[in-house]
């Protein structure tokens, strides 16, 4: 587990004992961290086993020679070097992450070229991640053992310190995206190395349902160059940032940024996802007035989203209230449909028939979707009035003089049936 630490400034300690003051974490001198170890043994069926165990240790700035700030755990001390980790993290972050691992070059041996390293130096990694999605470092730290031969799992004592320096790193300030449709979107990865015409390999792929597509790759030895949307000329300077198409949805997937500085492998995934927010409209206006007896079907279009999740409910409350508002039961869903850009669009619909009590009632259709921080929210008033009274006035004097007349009328024409009778006898 993580040892986790509030903020980009941290206590630094006073007369090698107590803490004070604060720093930026650019000047920090230590950063606690847990330490990933393995251990491999051979099991019952003579297979290796790699277990893993965490443990407390700390990240310690500062030169050769320095004695440890905490003497109860594991200490790794980082003295200067052409690159520091320290500087691609941002100010003002709330919390960091810090984990540390063993690094193995797969059986590769051979002399790094920076200064001072030795052909059996051993390797770690240390990875520095933002809680909150915003960047992931990795530095990988050289530590030449006192003596020579394979010493990839050497054992590490539960106070020992280490002596390392940072020879590459690799950063993304972009380890998680979320775009829309058709938006201009650069992938960020960032990398140094301690020494100058380092012989490097830089690649970018796509991972997406099951396939890896290389989309771009960059020798530094052979200069050439396969694919598009990195500039090699800033490749020179450390940057290996890809700039993308305009987003559609077949730019989803895990982007795969590497960097190869023989034996070392740095690489980070970058997850990009598409969210397009819906479109939503009401079939009527804020207000709405209707006569006892009358009806209106309200409709709630839900129009041009990604991905297919959305919800739509209908609720309605009283106007001021401060209660919850009562969900609707009686709406109906469209199936959803699939639009030729991709997107998605789902209508909720209901009969409304109100009586004189759900007069001056606000009745809402509310939209959650993935791509909206909060529910986007249509509403409207609802008005009803009994039938106009002249209406029944003349209703119930057409239907009097009807009645009038008729009884006017069947007498005469009973008079005059009797009187024609009577002439042809």
């Amino acid at each position: 587990m993580f040892i986790v630490f509030g903020g980009l400034f941290l206590a630094v300690l006073a007369s090698g004992v107590g803490r004070c003051g604060s720093q930026s974490v650019h000047d920090v001198q230590w950063l606690p961290c847990q330490f990933v170890d393995e251990s491999i043994k051979l099991n019952q069926e003579g297979h290796k086993e790699t277990t893993y165990h965490h443990r407390n240790a700390l990240l310690q700035f500062g030169v050769l020679g320095d004695r440890p700030i905490d003497q109860d755990v594991i200490t790794f001390l980082v003295v200067a070097s052409k690159v520091d980790m320290r500087r691609y993290v941002a100010g003002g972050e709330d919390t960091l992450q810090c984990e540390i691992r063993r690094y193995s070059t797969g059986g590769i041996v051979m002399r790094w070229p920076g200064l001072g390293a030795q052909e059996h130096d051993i390797w770690f990694t240390c990875t520095l991640t933002h809680t909150e999605g915003l960047f992931v470092i990795t530095t990988f730290l050289r530590h030449t053992p006192a003596q020579e031969g394979n010493h990839e799992l050497i054992q590490v004592a539960d106070r020992e310190l280490l002596t390392t320096s940072a020879a590459m790193v690799v950063v993304t300030r972009t380890p998680s995206v979320a775009v829309g449709l058709m938006k201009d979107q650069t992938l960020h990865c960032q990398f140094a190395v301690d020494h100058k015409q380092a012989s490097m390999t830089v690649e970018w792929r796509l991972q997406r349902r099951g396939e890896r597509t290389k989309i771009f790759s960059y020798s530094s030895r052979s200069g050439k160059t396969e694919g598009s949307g990195v500039s090699v000329k800033a490749i020179g300077a450390g940057n290996a940032s890809l700039k993308l198409p305009l987003t559609s949805q077949a730019s989803e997937g895990t982007y795969v940024c590497s960097v190869h500085v023989p034996p070392l492998y740095g690489s980070h995934d970058i997850t990009l996802n598409i969210h397009e927010p819906p479109r939503v409209s009401v079939n009527v206006g804020s207000s709405l007035a209707l006569t006892l007896g009358g009806e209106q079907k309200v409709v709630c279009d839900a129009e041009g989203y990604y991905p297919l999740d959305v919800n739509i409910d209908w609720v309605r409350e009283p106007s001021g209230s401060s209660f919850l508002p009562e969900v609707l039961k009686n709406v109906l869903y469209s199936s959803h449909r699939h639009n030729k850009d991709g997107t998605y669009s789902l209508s909720a619909f209901f009969l409304l028939q109100p009586g004189l009590e759900d007069s001056g009632y606000k009745y809402t259709c509310r939209v959650h979707h993935q791509a909206l921080r909060i529910p986007i929210r249509k509403s409207f008033t609802l008005t009803v009035s009994e039938q106009d009274s002249l209406w029944y006035v003349l209703v119930f004097g057409f239907i009097i003089t009807m009645i009038g007349l008729l009884l006017w009328l069947v007498p005469q024409y009973l008079r005059a049936k009797k009187q024609s009778a009577r002439k042809a006898f």
